[in-house]
């Protein structure tokens, strides 16, 4: 998919955990990771930046996430670990979780498209598509932005101002 449809399937992906972040009553991490979901959600396609490195490779696979997830959940540690334990386990965790999910929801867009993703890589070289629309559909890439503003939207609708 393209940047739209990859920034509407961020969203659609974070809402939950926006919930669940707001629901605690994280107000602060909550509007944080969906900021960072839209920040990271490109990211896997900049493997078309990088000499030796094939689009829709390394940096479209389950492994990618999980390194991803690694180090924003690393660096939340860090962040926390100055103030105390229990800090650095939340930031932590949120980190690692909207890292992981940031990635998963571009791999989630791009599964969509003929072209499809080997997500299981190393494991694996296969490749899944769900066939459904092309990257450059138009329609489609707005689909997916209008879902995930709509999925944001009910979000902070039900979710009461303290």
């Amino acid at each position: 998919m393209y940047r739209l449809g990859h920034y509407g399937t961020a969203l659609l992906v974070y809402a939950p955990l926006g919930l669940g972040l707001l629901v605690a009553d994280l107000p602060d991490l909550a509007v944080l990771g969906g900021a960072l979901s839209l920040g990271l959600v490109p990211v896997p396609d900049y493997d078309q930046r990088l000499p030796l490195v094939s689009h829709r490779g390394i940096t479209h696979t389950f492994l990618f996430a999980g390194v991803v997830g690694g180090v924003l959940g690393g660096l939340g540690w860090a962040v926390g670990a100055s103030t105390d334990a229990r800090s650095a386990m939340l930031l932590g965790a949120f980190g690692a979780l909207v890292g992981t999910t940031s990635v998963l929801a571009h791999l989630l867009a791009d599964i969509i498209t003929p072209a499809g993703i080997a997500p299981l890589w190393p494991l694996s070289g296969r490749t899944y598509t769900l066939d459904l629309a092309r990257a450059d559909n138009t329609l489609a890439n707005y689909l997916l932005l209008g879902l995930g503003v709509l999925a944001v939207t009910a979000v902070a609708a039900v979710t009461p101002i303290r």
